[in-house]
C-alpha cells in the first residue's frame, strides 16, 4: 500500500506542475488586450502575444476587442419639433483606444453606446421639423457623432461614424406628402406647358412678322420695277410719237399709217385674248386694215431704198490703192 502511495506521488507532482504551467501561460490573439488583475485589482494591460502571469495570484480580468465594431440601434419612435411622429434607426461605428476605461469605466460598454445613442437621436431629430429631418440626414449624422464621441471619450473608445439608417414617418403622412408632390410636379408641368405655348406664340409672331417684311418688300420691289417698267415703255411711247410727229410734218405719212395699225392689231389682239368674250361681232373696214398694212410695206420699201443708196454712195477702192 505504501508503494503505491510512493508511486503515485511523482505523478501528482508533475500533473499539478503542467497545471500551473498551463495556468502560467497566457496567449492574447492579434486584436484583442486582456486586463490582468491580482487580486481583483487591475494591475496592466497585456498585448497580443504570449504572456506569463503568477497563477493563483493574477488572473485575466477582461477580454477587449480592440477593432472597429458595428451596433446596430434598434428603431425607435421619434417626435420631431412640428410634432410629426417618425420611425428612427441607425449605426454606430466605434473602436476602443484605452483596453482599460473599457474594462473598468462602465458596465456593459455596448448597451451603454445604444443607449446613449438613441437618446442623443431624441434630442437631435426633436429640434428639427419634418422637412429638415428627411433632407438632412448628413447634419443629423455629424451632430449625433460630436455628441456621442465626446460624451463616450471617458470610456476609451473612440465613435468613427454614426448613421442614420432610415427615418419612417407614419403611412398618413407619407400619402400628405406624395399628394403635395404629385400637386408640385402637375404645376411644374402646367408651368412648363404655358411656358412652351408661349414661347410657341412668340416665335409664330415673330415669323408672321418676318414674312410680313419680306412680301412688302417684295411688294416694294415689284412696284419699284413696275414703275420703271411704264416709264420705259412711256418714254418709248414718247419716242415713237415725236419720230411720228417729225415724219407727218416732213410729209410722210406712211409712218403715221405703220403707228395707226400697230395700235390697230394690239386692240384686236386685246380683244381675242379677253377671258370674257369667245365670240364677238366687229365691224371692220377691210380697205382701211389693208391701206395700214400698206402703209407698212411702203415703209419697208424706203428704208430698203435708203440702205441702196447709202452703199452706192461709199467710196470704191481700187486694189493696189491704200485704204
Amino acid at each position: 500500500m505504501s508503494f503505491l502511495q510512493i508511486g503515485w506521488l511523482p505523478i501528482a507532482i508533475l500533473a499539478a506542475i503542467v497545471i500551473v504551467t498551463f495556468r502560467a501561460l497566457v496567449q492574447v490573439p492579434q486584436g484583442y488586450q486582456y486586463t490582468l488583475e491580482k487580486f481583483g485589482r487591475y494591475k496592466r494591460t497585456m498585448e497580443p502575444g504570449l504572456h506569463f502571469i503568477v497563477p493563483f495570484f493574477e488572473a485575466i480580468g477582461r477580454r477587449i476587442n480592440m477593432m472597429e465594431q458595428v451596433l446596430d440601434v434598434p428603431r425607435q419612435e421619434v417626435i420631431s419639433k412640428d410634432n410629426a411622429m417618425l420611425g428612427v434607426d441607425a449605426v454606430v461605428f466605434f473602436q476602443v483606444l484605452d483596453a482599460a476605461k473599457a474594462a473598468y469605466e462602465v458596465d456593459n460598454l455596448r448597451l451603454a453606446i445604444i443607449n446613449l445613442t438613441m437618446t442623443n437621436i431624441r434630442t437631435v431629430v426633436g429640434s428639427m421639423d419634418l422637412d429638415e429631418t428627411l433632407s438632412k440626414r448628413d447634419e443629423i449624422n455629424h451632430r449625433l457623432l460630436r455628441v456621442v464621441d465626446e460624451a463616450t471619450s471617458p470610456w476609451g473608445i473612440k465613435v468613427t461614424r454614426i448613421e442614420i439608417k432610415d427615418i419612417q414617418p407614419p403611412a398618413d403622412l407619407i400619402d400628405s406628402m406624395a399628394r403635395q408632390m404629385k400637386a408640385e410636379r402637375d404645376k411644374r408641368a402646367n408651368i412648363l406647358d404655358a411656358e412652351g405655348y408661349r414661347q410657341a406664340a412668340i416665335l409664330k409672331a415673330e415669323g408672321e412678322k418676318q414674312s410680313a417684311v419680306l412680301e412688302a418688300e417684295g411688294r416694294k420691289e415689284a412696284a419699284l420695277r413696275d414703275a420703271e417698267a411704264r416709264e420705259r415703255l412711256a418714254e418709248a411711247e414718247a419716242r415713237a410719237t415725236t419720230m411720228v410727229s417729225k415724219a407727218i410734218a416732213e410729209g410722210n405719212t406712211n409712218a403715221l399709217n405703220y403707228f395707226v395699225a400697230q395700235k390697230y392689231i394690239e386692240a384686236l389682239k386685246e380683244f381675242a385674248t379677253s377671258p370674257n368674250q369667245k365670240v364677238f361681232f366687229l365691224p371692220v373696214e377691210a380697205s382701211s386694215l389693208i391701206a395700214s398694212v400698206g402703209g407698212i410695206a411702203e415703209l419697208a420699201k424706203d428704208a430698203m431704198q435708203q440702205q441702196a443708196i447709202a452703199r452706192s454712195a461709199a467710196p470704191v477702192i481700187k486694189a493696189g490703192e491704200p485704204k
